[in-house]
C-alpha cells in the first residue's frame, strides 16, 4: 500500500486537497474494478486539529497531526491561497518535517504556489521546478538557487515534483498515477476526469508583466521605457546611454533586477505585444509582426515560438475566434 500524505496547510486551496484525494479513490476503484488490489491510502496531515480556510467559509479536519504521522511514500503540499511568502511562513512548522521524509525515503509533490513551501524546505537547492507563472518572478526572487522552468507544467527530479497553474496540478496528479500504476490506469483515469493527459507546457497562459519588484530606480524607468518603445528597434547599447549607464553595468543590474537579460526583456514584451494582437484583432500575422517590430518572418516565429510554445499560427487558432 502507498502511503499518499496529503498537507492540510493554514491557508490551503481546499479544492486541491479534495481534488487530490478523490483522484487515488478513483484509481483504487479502477484497480478493483480491474480485479487488482487497491493501491493507495490516502490520509491528510496537519498542525492542528482543525483548520479554518476562506475566513471561516470552509473547515478542515486532517486525519492526523503532523506530530503523529508515520513515513509517506508520497507527500503533497498543495496550493495556498493570498501572498506566497507570508503563506509560507504560516506554514514553515512543516518545514524540517518535509526534509525529513524526503531524506527518510519519501517523494514530494507540490502543487502549483505550494513550490514556495517545498522551495524554503532547501530541497529544491540546484534542482528544477515550476510554479504558478503568476508567481514566477517572486519565486526567482526569493529562491534564486532553484532553477524555475515556469513555461513547464511539471517537473520531476530525484523524488521531487512541482506542477504548474492552478489547474496544472491535474496534470501532475495523473503523472503520478502513471507513475506508480500504469500508462493504461493513467488513461482511464484521464478519460474519468476529462484531463489531457500529456500537457506539459503552460508557455502558451503566461502573461508577462516583468518583474518590478526592487528597488533598482533605473532599471525600472528603463523596463518601462523598453514597454513603452517596444515597436522600435531598441539596441542594449540606446537604451544603457538613454539612462547614462555604461553598457557593461547596465546589463549586470539589469540581469539582477528583473531576472532576464536586456535581450530577453525586450522579446518578451514584444512577444506579449503581439499575443494581445493574435488574440483580439484582425490582422495579419506579418502585420502584427512588424507592428511588434520585428522585420524577419523566421526570426519572429522562432521567438515566438520559443517564448508562447506554439507558433503564431497556432496561437491565433487557439484563442482568436474571429
Amino acid at each position: 500500500m502507498v502511503n499518499i500524505f496529503i498537507l492540510t496547510l493554514k491557508n490551503v486551496v481546499p479544492a486541491a486537497v479534495a481534488d487530490t484525494a478523490y483522484v487515488f479513490k478513483v484509481v483504487n476503484e479502477l484497480l478493483e474494478n480491474s480485479g487488482k488490489t487497491p493501491m493507495f491510502n490516502v490520509i491528510t496531515v496537519g498542525l492542528s486539529n482543525e483548520v479554518k480556510l476562506n475566513n471561516g467559509l470552509f473547515t478542515m479536519t486532517p486525519d492526523i497531526l503532523m506530530g503523529d504521522a508515520g513515513q509517506a511514500d508520497l507527500l503533497i503540499i498543495p496550493p495556498m491561497t493570498g501572498d506566497a511568502l507570508a503563506a509560507t511562513y504560516l506554514n514553515k512548522d512543516f518545514a524540517s518535517w518535509i526534509s525529513k521524509q524526503y531524506k527518510n525515503g519519501a517523494e514530494v509533490a507540490s502543487l502549483c504556489v505550494g513550490a514556495f513551501l517545498l522551495a524554503y524546505t532547501g530541497l529544491l537547492k540546484g534542482r528544477l521546478c515550476t510554479t504558478h507563472w503568476a508567481y514566477a518572478n517572486e519565486f526567482r526572487y526569493y529562491y534564486p538557487d532553484v532553477t524555475l522552468v515556469d513555461e513547464k507544467v511539471i517537473t520531476h527530479q530525484n523524488g521531487l515534483y512541482s506542477s504548474g497553474g492552478n489547474n496544472a496540478y491535474w496534470n501532475l496528479l495523473l503523472y503520478l498515477v502513471e507513475k506508480y500504476t500504469n500508462r493504461e490506469i493513467a488513461i482511464h483515469t484521464a478519460k474519468f476526469f476529462v484531463i489531457d493527459l500529456n500537457r506539459r507546457d503552460q508557455s502558451p497562459f503566461i502573461i508577462f508583466t516583468g518583474q518590478k519588484n526592487h528597488d533598482d530606480e533605473a532599471i525600472i524607468k528603463a523596463q518601462e521605457f523598453i514597454e513603452k518603445n517596444y515597436a522600435d528597434k531598441l539596441t542594449i547599447d540606446q537604451v544603457a546611454d538613454t539612462f547614462n549607464l555604461s553598457r557593461r553595468t547596465f546589463e549586470r543590474r539589469f540581469k539582477k533586477a528583473t531576472r532576464n537579460t536586456v535581450i530577453e526583456y525586450i522579446q518578451r514584451v514584444k512577444i506579449e505585444a503581439s499575443k494581445k494582437q493574435l488574440e483580439i484583432g484582425r490582422k495579419s500575422i506579418n502585420e502584427v509582426m512588424y507592428d511588434v517590430g520585428y522585420t524577419d518572418v523566421k526570426t519572429f516565429r522562432d521567438v515566438f515560438k520559443k517564448i508562447a510554445g506554439m507558433t503564431p499560427t497556432e496561437y491565433r487558432s487557439r484563442y482568436n475566434k474571429e
